[in-house]
């Protein structure tokens, strides 16, 4: 199939070669550009490299990209996702991978070990208050840093010759200008995508773990259900 993925350019990361891993080829198209706050990354990364957090939490891999090469700091450093963990080895970075693909799951992953520490949350200009109220009634303190903006492109999305559109966030959901086909088959990457969706009147074909890899093999036993 020819997947059409809402997706940031900067965030595309291995897209397509993982959609040619499960038998697909992609196409990036962008319901949102991103703004970059750099005062919010100097920022950050002035309080992270003079200690000011005991573990910093990093929900995508674009704030990743910004700070990482400019973290100077021993603290503990959770990532969202492979892709985001990649990021940060790649400048040189160990961090822990949560075993899921939902920032709901940070503070059950930490357990009894967040209370009294510092947490610092480089993200996008997008509110999470259940991550921060968790935190809290963990006993943790939050430092939520919005580093990136996300705003709308308004562009019609490029959906000629699409067999499907894979939406990997809510907002790229809620932003898309797209034409709405049934002969495109619609793909939400995980549950908090799917429920967007439905509340926008279209019901998700799959329904992803919240990571690529899942949905495409989601995907992929879909087709083969619907082939028999």
């Amino acid at each position: 199939m020819i997947i059409a993925v809402t997706r940031l350019p900067e965030k595309a990361g291995r897209d397509e070669a993982t959609c040619e891993e499960y038998g697909h080829s992609c196409r990036i198209v962008s319901p949102l550009r991103s703004d970059v706050y750099d005062t919010q990354v100097q920022a950050f990364v002035l309080e992270a490299n003079r200690g000011a957090f005991d573990c910093i939490f990093f929900t995508s891999a674009l704030p990743a990209e910004l700070i990482a090469p400019l973290l100077r700091t021993g603290a503990r450093v959770v990532a969202i996702g492979p892709q985001t963990a990649r990021v940060l080895a790649e400048a040189g970075i160990a961090a822990e991978t949560l075993p899921t693909f939902y920032s709901r799951d940070f503070v059950p992953y930490l357990g009894d070990w967040i209370d009294g520490k510092a947490i610092g949350i480089p993200r996008a200009d997008v509110p999470n208050p259940g991550l921060i109220r968790a935190i809290e009634e963990a006993g943790g303190i939050a430092y939520e840093y919005r580093c990136y903006g996300l705003i709308q492109t308004n562009t019609p999305l490029d959906l000629e010759g699409a067999d499907a559109i894979l939406f990997t966030s809510a907002n790229s959901f809620i932003m898309a200008n797209w034409e709405r086909r049934e002969d495109i088959l619609p793909i939400a990457i995980g549950d908090i995508t799917a429920e967007a969706m439905r509340k926008g009147g279209v019901e998700p074909a799959v329904t992803g773990d919240g990571s690529m890899t899942g949905t495409l093999g989601a995907l992929n036993t879909y087709l083969s259900e619907r082939r028999q």
